[in-house]
């Protein structure tokens, strides 16, 4: 009898939790341990019951440890904090010693900075200079390096802008009927997609991979927010330029333009995207959810 496949999070948020689904899905038989930042617990997610350890900054609970070690699979997705891993700086020592099968690291196309809309790929130059993208960008590098020097099944997945039925621009522009009005290029990913993209990525016979998680039609803000304000029949949207908006992250998110590219992942994963477009994605969004 197959055993089950373990997996260990570190964070639990939305797309981890749409990777689980997804692989309760497929019927694969497996199990999984989290991180939290609040207390450790057992919790349940779905039908699974799991452990949730605490681990906040420097300080962790130490009976994942058993969990860390034992685990087949891991995912990173907790964010950079001032420009430093915090997975790898409380546990390099002890994922040396593990004998998972790979590692992801949730990156973020973001590490590609500024390109002027311009087309990336896997190669192109990093040129992230904002909070988000420098950040990034510095803890690739931490995690490419450890991969290198230890010989480990490290995967670095750079991912564009997740929309779900959660959250979309169908629900903002149904509060507030505006858009940025600068031309810049973005690329987006449905979550369902990116949890079929973990799954065919972790269970890929391929190693070392660096890849984007972007679907195939990159787009202004204004061609998504006139597509999202057509389906739910809003006129009259309004141009708002960036520099009248007071929120911070938003302002940084614009310096940058430019189209990903997905066709190395496309190719390394043979996989074909449901939501090939914000098109369908949104659409399917308004059809069931709105």
């Amino acid at each position: 009898m197959k055993n089950k496949d373990k997996f260990f999070f570190f964070g639990f948020g939305q797309t981890a939790k749409y990777f689980v689904n997804n692989l309760a899905q497929s019927k694969k038989k497996f199990s999984f341990s989290a991180t939290n930042t609040r207390r450790t617990s057992f919790k349940t997610f779905g039908k699974k019951k799991f452990k949730s350890f605490k681990f906040r900054d420097k300080f962790y609970d130490k009976k994942l440890i058993k969990e860390l070690v034992q685990a087949d699979y891991i995912l990173v997705s907790i964010p950079p904090q001032k420009k430093i891993d915090i997975v790898l700086r409380g546990f390099s020592n002890l994922l040396k010693k593990s004998k998972f099968k790979k590692l992801i690291y949730l990156s973020a196309t973001s590490v590609y900075g500024n390109h002027n809309g311009k087309w990336v790929n896997e190669n192109s130059k990093l040129k992230g200079r904002t909070k988000f993208g420098l950040g990034r960008k510095i803890v690739e590098k931490a995690w490419l390096k450890f991969r290198d020097s230890n010989n480990l099944d490290v995967n670095i997945l750079r991912v564009s802008g997740i929309y779900s039925k959660e959250n979309n621009v169908l629900k903002k522009i149904s509060r507030k009927n505006i858009y940025v009005k600068e031309k810049k290029y973005f690329s987006r990913i449905r979550i369902e997609d990116l949890a079929r993209i973990l799954k065919k990525m972790f269970f890929s016979q391929k190693k070392f991979m660096v890849l984007n998680a972007s679907d195939d039609k990159p787009a202004t803000n204004k061609e998504v927010a006139n597509f999202a304000a057509k389906l739910l029949k809003i006129k009259n949207l309004k141009p708002v330029p960036i520099a009248k908006f007071k929120n911070k992250m938003i302002k940084e998110f614009y310096k940058d333009s430019k189209k990903v590219s997905n066709k190395k992942m496309r190719n390394k994963l043979k996989i074909k995207l449901k939501y090939p477009t914000y098109k369908e994605g949104l659409r399917d969004i308004f059809d069931h959810y709105i």
